[in-house]
């Protein structure tokens, strides 16, 4: 985890990876969760023996799941001393790139984009996040987060 003092430290960021996540497996009783939660019961999340003859050889996780982990990823990563508070303010593009099959070890790599302040003292980042599956070629997941922190 990377620990920070307080939010004036981020804009002297902007255009680096800031951090990167410790590894998080998914599980059928994750993706299992989160179909009951969100009604989505596609057989290829939760159809176990029906997804091994499936295009993927078995269950893989919602694309919706995978990015619901994004606050996980920061809060694991992230810290910063000097702020009670930080809000989800919106998504500016997300794209699924590759599937994540049940069993996968994920990680995010965080960039910081933009920062820039807003009312209360607070400030407003956008992250490229970068959700990785451990030995695949390429993401799993790309979006920019836009997050508003307040001290």
């Amino acid at each position: 985890m990377k620990t920070f003092q307080s939010l004036k430290e981020f804009p002297a960021l902007v255009g680096q990876e800031v951090a990167v996540s410790d590894w998080l497996t998914i599980t059928q009783e994750q993706v299992n969760q989160f179909a009951q939660a969100t009604g989505d019961h596609q057989w290829i999340h939760v159809d176990v023996e029906k997804a091994k003859a499936g295009p993927f050889g078995g269950p893989i996780a919602h694309g919706f799941l995978t990015l619901s982990l994004l606050p996980k990823f920061f809060e694991s990563t992230l810290e910063i001393v000097e702020s009670r508070m930080g809000v989800n303010y919106g998504l500016n593009r997300v794209r699924f790139m590759a599937p994540v099959p049940v069993g996968s070890r994920l990680r995010t790599r965080l960039k910081l984009l933009a920062c820039e302040p807003i009312a209360s003292d607070g400030m407003q980042m956008t992250w490229e996040v970068t959700i990785e599956r451990e030995g695949a070629p390429k993401p799993v997941c790309v979006a920019e987060s836009i997050a508003r922190r307040y001290p």
